[in-house]
């Protein structure tokens, strides 16, 4: 048995398993943990045909929790695997890590003070690893606590603060995690958590060391890390430039000398658009894209051609006339560097006129949200439904119908055709943008701010932070905008959650009553409250709590990803 940590990516369930099924298995009992600690007891795995794949034999739900956690945080995960070899008993495996584990102190403090006192023993990190069933950068990570201060420990064992932000304070100097425990232990200040802390210990600067094209000794800067071994980053951001933007260069050169008849290379945070392009070949004029994220994040997109220039390719080797006749090459007036002079100073004098004329520039803003540019790029909410019941409960809403009205009206304002259905959404055309600005000129103020005010509605984010925070600024009175429909009451299918609500609405006796009931009965009596039916007293504007500005919770289970948002967000709102 070897053990080793393996990049979620890489591991599927076994055909093997006992628990084998399509259908993910409930996690909700032991997502918490997962969500606060990671995961522990390492997956039972073997290999998949590949010595980069495997098959996950035992730990699915373990496996399917650690999926959930990230996809919400958005990042790849790896986890404590046990890679079975050839001659090893699967039930045999289990029940050591399973002895193992349950040796090992539950929560990580407690374990850091066990591995220091075995370590202070001579014990080394693949010794105290074998010792427990757990991987050596398991032992790693929570030796690694050492270096926090022990009052971050200790909110840590209890649980006041999670593993993404204590990971990322092992980041900090002393003096740091000094002033983070000052904002901590303050209630009138706002203590920054998992990511926000991350930003807030690199100064808005985190610029990770994976998407370096140069070597990193090469770099000479400060780089900051984590003591769990998991990420590291660039403390000089400039010097990082400096350093990428010269390897940037020598790939440029390199393409050009193996032979590709043009290398370009995006102003930073542009996209490449590959349906605006054609794949063409290098010995047909294909041409090498090269993108750069505002995050370092460096993308070369070989062998393309813009559609207009790929039908020109086409027309030559087909010995046919060109869709156009280039014109005839001659020199230009300005040279390259004459027109960036040009551009520069020209765009300088603007920019410094702009600050002066706010109407001006409150237009061409929301123009360019409406239009799009090279260097903005506006996306719609999509607003997709988990199914096709969901879909047509918030197309029948009063919400959305409310919505739909006063988009009509920023569409009129523009001049849209009745064909139009969205503001938003344009794909940085020139020509448009500058139409849009145009037309937003003619306005009023107050017809603009109408029109932006459109924009903004159609690309705020659902499931997000800030919706919570704006329905508790906005005061949002949701009873006003939905009602409980058959799409709502299809989706409960918890019977603590349908007792919890019937007695919101028809009182303690009457849940109590019926505790034992099938959630189907106890969604009946609650809709016949609602309806005031078989009667039952009329409850008029019920709202479930989860319908709710601020959002309130029925259980203390967790993984209610809106709540979340809430805590988040709550320390924000100012009181009036």
């Amino acid at each position: 048995m070897q053990l080793a940590h393996v990049e979620i990516d890489k591991l599927s369930i076994s055909p093997a398993n006992m628990r084998h099924s399509k259908r993910p298995p409930d996690v909700s009992d032991i997502l918490p943990s997962v969500r606060a600690r990671g995961v522990l007891v390492p997956l039972l795995v073997r290999p998949n045909g590949s010595p980069e794949t495997f098959e996950i034999v035992a730990g699915r739900r373990r496996y399917f929790a650690a999926r959930v956690v990230a996809d919400e945080r958005g990042e790849a995960k790896t986890l404590p695997c046990a890679i079975m070899e050839e001659g090893d008993d699967a039930d045999a495996l289990e029940a050591s890590l399973i002895e193992n584990i349950a040796r090992l102190d539950p929560d990580e403090v407690s374990q850091w003070e066990t591995f220091t006192r075995l370590v202070k023993e001579g014990r080394a990190t693949a010794d105290i690893a074998a010792t427990f069933g757990i991987t050596e950068l398991q032992v790693k990570r929570v030796l690694a606590l050492g270096r926090l201060l022990p009052k971050i420990r200790e909110a840590y064992r209890k649980d006041e603060i999670d593993a993404d932000t204590v990971r990322h304070l092992t980041m900090a100097s002393n003096a740091k995690q000094k002033e983070w425990l000052a904002l901590f232990a303050d209630p009138e200040q706002y203590a920054p958590h998992g990511r926000h802390l991350k930003q807030w210990l690199l100064g808005g600067q985190s610029i990770s060391t994976k998407v370096a094209l140069f070597a990193i000794e090469d770099y000479g800067g400060q780089i900051v890390s984590d003591l769990f071994g998991e990420d590291s980053y660039f403390a000089d951001a400039d010097l990082f430039w400096q350093k990428q933007n010269e390897a940037i260069a020598a790939r440029r050169a390199a393409y050009l000398e193996a032979g590709w008849r043009e290398v370009v290379v995006l102003e930073t945070g542009a996209y490449f658009y590959n349906w605006e392009h054609e794949k063409t070949p290098k010995k047909k004029g294909g041409k090498v894209v090269i993108t750069v994220s505002q995050r370092g994040e460096v993308e070369f997109h070989e062998g393309w051609l813009t559609r207009k220039e790929a039908r020109r390719a086409r027309a030559s080797d087909d010995g046919g006339e060109q869709d156009e006749t280039p014109a005839k090459a001659s020199r230009s007036e300005l040279t390259g560097p004459m027109q960036n002079y040009v551009d520069l100073h020209r765009h300088a004098a603007v920019r410094a006129v702009m600050p002066d004329h706010p109407g001006v520039a409150l237009r061409l803003m929301v123009a360019h949200a409406i239009a799009g540019s090279t260097l903005w790029q506006v996306r719609l909410e999509p607003q997709r439904a988990a199914n096709q019941a969901i879909a047509e409960s918030i197309a029948a809403s009063t919400a959305e119908a409310a919505f739909t009205g006063k988009l009509r009206a920023a569409l009129a304002l523009l001049a849209r055709s009745d064909d139009d259905t969205t503001v938003a959404g344009g794909h940085g055309d020139d020509v448009t943008l500058a139409t849009v600005f145009a037309q937003l000129l003619a306005l009023s103020d107050e017809d603009v701010v109408r029109v932006l005010a459109a924009v903004m509605a159609e690309t705020l984010a659902a499931g997000s932070a800030v919706v919570e925070f704006l329905g508790a600024h906005l005061k949002v009175d949701m009873a006003a905008c939905w009602q409980a429909d058959d799409a709502f009451f299809d989706l409960i299918r918890d019977r603590e959650v349908a007792n919890a609500m019937l007695a919101e609405i028809g009182g303690k006796a009457v849940a109590d009553g019926n505790v034992v009931e099938k959630v189907k009965t106890q969604k009946s009596i609650i809709r016949d409250f609602i309806a005031g039916e078989n009667g039952r007293r009329k409850a008029d504007g019920w709202l479930p709590r989860w319908m709710k500005f601020p959002v309130e919770s029925y259980t203390d289970r967790g993984g209610f990803r809106t709540a979340d948002h809430w805590a988040e967000v709550k320390p924000l709102i100012v009181s009036e």
